[in-house]
C-alpha cells in the first residue's frame, strides 16, 4: 500500500496561507513548520542581543534595523526562516523584491548579521539554517546555544554553552566557538565589547 506524499508549497502559496493567529511559522523544503512557543530565557537572551547590537550599529551610525518580524527566503529550496535577530541593512531593501508586501528578504546584502538562539529543535539552526545562510551568502550567522542542546561534537562533551560565529570565507561558513568570558569577535562589528558568559547570563 502506498502513501501518498503529502503537497509541497511554493513560497507563495505559503505566503498566501500565513494565517494571522499570532503563531510563528517556517517553510523548511516546501514543508510548512509551526515554531514552538518560547520560552521565557530563550526571549532574554534574545532581547539582550537585539540591544547589544542596536547599540552598536547606533554608535557606528550605520543604516541597520531589527524587525519585529520578517522572512528570510533561501535560494535554491523552497524555504522560508523567521530568524530569532534579524539584522537588516535598510538601505537595501529597495532592491528587495518581496519585502514591500511580504516582508521577507532574499538578498545576501540586505542581511549583515542573522542569529538564531538554539531551542529543542536545535538541528535545523546547526544543520539546515547553516547550510542554507551559507548558500545565501550571508556574511555572519550567530548560533546562541545559551542552554548547551546541540550535539556533543559542536559543543564538547560534557555539553557547555557555546556561541559560534560563522563567517562566510570563499563561500564557505568557519565557525568559531565562544564559551566563558571569551570576547566574541564579530567580523561586522571588531569593537563590539561582548563576552559569550554576557549572554549565558542574560538568560537567568
Amino acid at each position: 500500500m502506498t502513501q501518498a506524499l503529502p503537497k509541497l508549497l511554493t513560497f507563495n502559496e505559503f505566503i498566501e496561507w500565513y494565517p494571522n493567529d499570532g503563531k510563528r511559522y517556517e517553510l523548511h523544503k516546501g514543508v510548512i513548520i509551526e515554531m514552538p512557543p518560547p520560552t521565557g530565557t530563550h526571549e532574554k537572551v534574545i532581547a539582550f542581543l537585539s540591544r547589544k547590537l542596536t547599540v552598536e550599529f547606533d554608535r557606528l551610525n550605520l543604516p541597520y534595523g531589527i524587525p519585529k518580524t520578517a522572512l528570510v527566503k533561501t535560494p535554491s529550496a523552497e524555504s522560508a526562516y523567521s530568524p530569532d535577530v534579524l539584522l537588516l541593512n535598510l538601505d537595501n531593501l529597495d532592491n528587495e523584491p518581496l519585502f514591500q508586501k511580504q516582508s521577507t528578504v532574499s538578498l545576501a546584502a540586505s542581511v549583515p548579521i542573522v542569529i538564531e538562539v538554539v531551542s529543542s529543535n536545535w538541528r535545523d539552526d546547526y544543520y539546515n539554517k547553516f547550510r542554507d545562510y551559507e548558500e545565501m551568502g550571508i556574511p555572519e550567522y550567530w548560533i546562541a546555544d545559551y542552554a548547551a542542546l546541540g550535539a556533543r561534537k559542536f559543543i564538547g562533551n560534557p555539553k557547555q554553552p557555546t556561541i559560534f560565529i560563522c563567517e562566510l570565507v570563499d563561500g564557505e561558513y568557519q565557525m568559531t566557538p565562544f564559551q566563558g568570558n571569551t570576547a566574541i569577535l564579530s567580523p561586522n562589528f571588531p569593537q563590539l565589547n561582548l563576552t559569550a558568559q554576557q549572554i549565558f547570563n542574560a538568560a537567568n
